[in-house]
């Protein structure tokens, strides 16, 4: 079964950068979609980006612009590159994997994101 570790969160001032990684434990070529979510305090978990295994990418309307989901197949990695922080880009971001087959089927422990304003 596929295992999900983030990493790369950490405190930025607004208007910063971040670039946040997914390794994956076993392959995530064929994986029918890698997203990326994220959760703040006292509020429902949210989609923010998601690219499938034939590398098209979707996007939640407030990171539009700012935010760049990535694959890197032969590295078993997912990346969120974040630009032009805001503080309301701050959560937790939760990697996670999607497919039919319930062993490529995954969640990531989470990495904390705070945009300092």
């Amino acid at each position: 079964q596929v295992q999900l570790v983030e990493s790369g969160g950490g405190l930025v001032q607004a208007g910063g950068s971040l670039r946040l990684s997914c390794a994956a434990s076993g392959s995530i070529f064929g994986i029918n979609a890698m997203s990326w979510y994220r959760q703040a305090p006292g509020k429902q978990r949210e989609l923010v980006a998601v690219i499938t295994s034939g590398g098209t990418t979707n996007y939640v309307d407030s990171v539009k612009g700012r935010f760049t989901i990535s694959r890197d197949n032969a590295y078993n990695t997912v990346y969120l590159q974040m630009n032009s922080l805001k503080p309301e880009d701050t959560a937790v971001y939760y990697c996670n994997a999607d497919d039919p087959d319930v062993n490529k089927r995954a969640w990531g422990q989470g990495t904390q994101v705070t945009v300092s304003s």
